[in-house]
């Protein structure tokens, strides 16, 4: 089966249709057609970090924290562990007559927006801040739901699920929000996200660029706010000229949950549902989540909608669904139940879990040798606290791992483990703040009778999150500011002033301000909401069993000075790439108990690049390679080194540049103690090029210059990790 005999298909089966029941397959609840055969279909499904709001399936890390693996292949495979759980959920509920919401096969992830604004609360949705991390991660993840294998290196023997059934998906994913969204959460419904062209082509548009000419997937979403003046889900520079025009998407275009509401009612740029019908169905929204598509017959009769809108809205869609076989036997019909949660995807969301930890600081204390150690506390407000694991659009664990629970599982009875909560998560909220809290007093004297004190701090989706979804502490879901709540910065003050060995563990999934816990603990994690049975993978790394592996796929400001007003759209300020003055941690940065060096790198193909070729391979696939670096890295240690490999460039003198290098290519490695071993990393075409203020991608600079590491090649990397990057340089010819 493929999207032309899948178009045909549909196209026959919609002909058969009168106009009233094609309207009434434009609803995200689309009811059945029995004279023609076709059931009942929910569109409405999440698999952001596994199967979510849908019973058990396995937990892999909060996006974000996916985000910090650099790894592609790990997320192919999250993927794919997601898209079978999804297949098995869906044979067993249509078996039991079960077509409610969440239990269908078209899945609402991966959500590619850019983080922009590490106050936004659904930031932790994200890959991260720079459009080259979220490109590579959400081809791999797209590729691993939808059962194909990714155009990419590294995945030459993965399994071709589609090959093997007959062409059909084995499910559908959805990149969202297209295009210009990222808070702030309180006025989405209303707000207007102004950027330049520039910004637009440079920022926001190429990682949905990507999943459409070389990921293939099936449906996009649109956002709720509207992008220099049109509602995004019915903005016809974005979604005809640029979505359906010059990038050639065929698959089908989703609202946001009511977002088509907020056209007449909060936007204000149409005055009824009826008018809003017409706008989203001209512009190529195909598919209402929502209530507005329910008008569809009025707008037809009274606003002279075309039939042929309905029409080509109902084809699209069931297209989709034909690509899925929902009307047809295939392979994915004997998945089995079995697969949901089982031992295999446990170990993988472990892997993923274990993959991204962030190691921030370490003095030497880690890792931790347990047959020194007699009694350790384990205190914090999210120390034991399921909540901390999930972040938001997460499904059921068959069993939850606290950090604190995995510490003790992996210390048995040798040690003793002391616990207490130290204080209440919320407690800046109440009114009796002044007063003492006998909790941090407890606190203190587990830490005192105690060798050492493993702090968990952090937040969970019911402090930052998505506006309206789990009324968040914060302002709408998003942080006010990048401080963790005064309880627990008054925890965190106590318990160092007992000037005893202190590890501090973070779990959030945005960045916070962490100078305090810098300044004085020992060792300092990002654990991100690691997944179900995060803590397990938590206390390896803590003790040694396994390296941590994870680079901040976000920087973490030292705080908001500096920082533009969140509703300013431009770049100017924000994310590495165009930050002034010094971060905290780095973007990429991440520290390892292994000892590698990159000793050594050349371009493969030499140092001159045609300026013709470039330009003619970005014109049919920005992703393509158009150079080839062999990097050289060895590890003078006694222990394995899992290490990123990153490749930063910039086009030298180019009034087009942004203000610092950005991500080129990126490889995850693992070598052995005392090894020595050269990799390969493929530049793509559009990491050697810069986007001008009419949105154009150019080349304007006869050099680029490429910087290799292990993180940025900026100061405050190289201070953290006493490393500096090895430098190449590459000129353009006619």
């Amino acid at each position: 089966m493929n999207r032309q005999e899948a178009r045909k298909r549909a196209e026959a089966l919609v002909n058969q249709m009168s106009v009233e029941e094609m309207a009434s397959q434009l609803r995200f609840d689309a009811p059945a057609i029995e004279d023609l055969g076709i059931p009942s279909y929910n569109w409405w499904n999440e698999t952001l970090h596994g199967v979510a709001r849908a019973g058990t399936a396995t937990m892999f890390p909060q996006a974000i924290g996916l985000g910090a693996s650099f790894d592609p292949q790990l997320l192919f495979k999250a993927g794919r562990a997601s898209g079978l759980e999804a297949r098995a959920k869906f044979n067993e509920s249509i078996a039991h007559e079960d077509r409610d919401i969440y239990k269908g096969i078209t899945m609402w992830s991966p959500n590619i927006n850019l983080f922009r604004d590490p106050r936004w609360g659904r930031g932790q949705e994200t890959y991260g801040e720079d459009t080259e991390l979220i490109t590579m991660l959400a081809e791999a993840f797209i590729a691993g739901l939808q059962g194909q294998v990714p155009d990419m290196d590294g995945f030459e023997d993965a399994e071709d699920l589609r090959s093997e059934n007959d062409g059909y998906m084995l499910v559908a994913a959805c990149a969202k929000h297209f295009a210009v969204h990222s808070g702030p959460e309180a006025v989405r419904h209303s707000f207007d996200a102004v950027c330049s062209k520039k910004d637009l082509w440079e920022t926001y548009l190429p990682q949905f660029e990507a999943c459409v000419r070389e990921a293939g997937v099936e449906s996009v979403m649109g956002a709720y706010n509207r992008t220099n003046g049109d509602p995004c889900c019915a903005h016809p520079y974005l979604m005809k000229e640029i979505l359906r025009g010059k990038w050639g998407f065929e698959g089908h275009f989703v609202s946001d949950c009511w977002a088509l509401l907020d056209i007449h009612e909060h936007h204000k740029v149409t005055s009824s549902a009826e008018e809003t019908v017409v706008k989203a169905l001209d512009a190529g929204c195909d598919l209402n989540c929502g209530c507005v598509y329910q008008n569809i017959m009025q707008a037809y009769h009274e606003w002279d909608l075309s039939e042929d809108l309905i029409r080509e809205a109902a084809v699209r869609l069931f297209t989709t669904r034909i690509l899925l076989g929902m009307f047809d036997e295939t392979g994915y019909d004997k998945l089995s139940y079995d697969l949901v949660d089982c031992p295999e995807h446990r170990d993988l969301a472990e892997k993923a879990a274990l993959s991204s930890v962030v190691l921030l600081k370490n003095d030497g204390l880690l890792p931790l040798d347990k047959s020194k150690l007699k009694s350790v506390a384990v205190i914090g407000p999210n120390a034991d606290d399921r909540s901390s694991l999930t972040g938001n659009y997460h499904g059921t664990s068959s069993r939850y791992i606290t950090v604190l629970e995995g510490i003790e599982d992996y210390l048995g009875d040798d040690v003793r483990v002391r616990y207490a909560s130290g204080c209440h998560k919320f407690k800046d909220r109440e009114e009796n703040l002044a007063q003492p809290d006998d909790r941090i007093a407890e606190a203190q004297i587990v830490a005192e009778r105690s060798d050492l004190t493993i702090l968990v701090l952090g937040l969970d989706e019911t402090m930052e999150g998505e506006e309206g979804d789990t009324g968040n502490a914060y302002a709408s879901g998003d942080k006010e500011d990048l401080k963790l709540p005064k309880s627990q910065r008054r925890l965190l003050e106590a318990i160092a002033e007992l000037k005893k060995p202190l590890i501090v563990i973070n779990m959030t999934g945005s960045a916070m301000d962490l100078q305090f816990a810098d300044q004085h603990a020992n060792a300092v994690l990002q654990a991100f909401y690691p997944g179900g049975r995060g803590g397990r993978a938590v206390a390896k790394i803590l003790f040694g069993e396994e390296e941590p592996e994870g680079k901040l796929p976000v920087t973490f400001y030292k705080d908001l000075r500096g920082m533009p007003d969140f509703e300013d759209y431009s770049m100017k300020g924000r994310t590495y790439r165009y930050l002034t003055g010094e971060p905290l941690y780095p973007f990429g940065f991440g520290l390892g108990y292994g000892k590698a060096d990159v000793v050594k790198a050349a371009l493969k193909d030499g140092e001159t690049l045609s300026k013709a070729e470039v330009l003619k391979t970005l014109e049919n696939r920005k992703g393509e390679p158009v150079l080839d670096v062999e990097v050289t890295v060895k590890n003078s240690g006694t222990r394995d080194a899992h290490e990123v490999l990153q490749i930063y460039a910039k086009a030298e003198g180019s009034a087009y540049e942004a203000d610092h290098p950005h991500l080129a290519a990126f490889r995850k490695i693992v070598l052995k103690a005392g090894e020595e071993e050269t990799y390969s990393l493929k530049i793509p075409a559009r990491a050697v090029t810069v986007v001008n203020e009419d949105g154009e991608r150019v080349i304007d600079a006869e050099r680029i210059s490429f910087y290799i590491g292990f993180g940025q090649p900026d100061e405050r990397t190289a201070a953290l990790t006493g490393k500096k990057s090895l430098e190449l340089s590459c000129s353009f010819l006619e």
